[in-house]
């Protein structure tokens, strides 16, 4: 697929167009008020691995609503003195895999805390958490749910359930919590970027190829999914774009990004088609902090950088979370 969106010289200027509600501070503020209503009971049980470098938890933690939310705490085997802490969201339809399954980040040196996300966890790596909130008539997926009301929609809860998991990362003793970076891919992406301006003592952001930005760009500039199912809903139900339009607003990660308050380091390609590169740039031009920086990979689709992008990652997070 040839390069599809804007030229690279005016992604690097490009700001979105989405109108940023008048309450959303309050919104969120509510929403994560009435999540820490709920104790988090975060609770660690030591899993067999069989792998002889790492130590690894199935963890639970209560999320929006008080509901119980999984995720895996990964641990380098041996250590007595709290490391810093990297907490990753994933990509759409995926869950949080097997206990194996994740190494990077604890090869390194970090703990590294893997939330599974409500409701997926059935498309390309296995997931252990319902979504017992129900919603209005939806195209099949996730980005339609509730998407006429924001108290209603679906990523309220799954970003709630994202800051809930740095706090419970952060409770366990071998967590550095003035130590604690987000990270994740696509919607993992998208996820870390609104967690960036949702925690405001973060040490570090890493989101590659983020989805969940800049909607209105987004939902008219590609026909590929995820994006494609909020054009599928709006085929049926005729005359509802406003309405849908002002709830995406309250989820779109350009808000998110101009709350950072921590260094990030991005990427995107210019191929992409799932998460277009102008609406990455969104999010990464309106994001606040000074000390931030985008890869960016020429002739790639959503695969981004892959193993490259990992490189990178390894090479600038370690000096933005050994350095506090």
């Amino acid at each position: 697929m040839p390069f599809f969106d804007l030229p690279l010289d005016r992604l690097r200027e490009y700001r979105s167009a989405s109108t940023e509600p008048e309450d959303f501070d309050a919104f969120w503020a509510k929403t994560l008020g009435e999540a820490r209503e709920h104790e988090l009971d975060a609770r660690f049980a030591r899993v067999a691995t069989g792998l002889a470098t790492v130590e690894t938890y199935d963890v639970t933690f209560a999320g929006f609503g008080g509901q119980p939310v999984k995720g895996w705490l990964v641990l380098p085997a041996g250590i007595t003195e709290p490391v810093p802490v990297v907490v990753e969201f994933v990509g759409y339809g995926g869950g949080r895999g097997l206990a194996h399954s994740h190494l990077l980040w604890a090869s390194a040196g970090f703990a590294h805390f893997v939330m599974d996300t409500r409701g997926q966890g059935s498309g390309w790596a296995p997931g252990d958490t319902a979504d017992p909130v129900g919603s209005a008539p939806a195209f099949p997926g996730f980005m339609t749910r509730g998407v006429e009301d924001p108290e209603a929609y679906y990523y309220r809860r799954v970003y709630t359930d994202a800051v809930r998991a740095v706090e419970a990362a952060r409770s366990h003793p071998l967590a550095d919590a003035a130590r604690t970076a987000v990270a994740g891919i696509s919607q993992g992406g998208g996820i870390a970027v609104a967690v960036s301006g949702l925690v405001r003592d973060l040490a570090a952001v890493a989101p590659d190829v983020p989805f969940l930005c800049d909607f209105p760009r987004a939902t008219t500039v590609t026909d590929r999914t995820p994006y494609r199912e909020i054009g599928n809903y709006l085929k049926t139900h005729r005359g509802r774009r406003e309405r849908v339009a002002e709830t995406l607003a309250y989820f779109d990660g350009v808000h998110f990004a101009a709350r950072a308050t921590a260094p990030a380091l991005f990427s995107t390609a210019l191929e992409d088609q799932t998460c277009p590169p102008s609406t990455v740039f969104a999010a990464f031009n309106a994001y606040a902090h000074e000390d931030k920086a985008i890869e960016v990979y020429d002739f790639n689709d959503h695969e981004g950088g892959g193993v490259f992008q990992q490189a990178a990652q390894l090479r600038w997070l370690p000096e933005r979370l050994r350095a506090r």
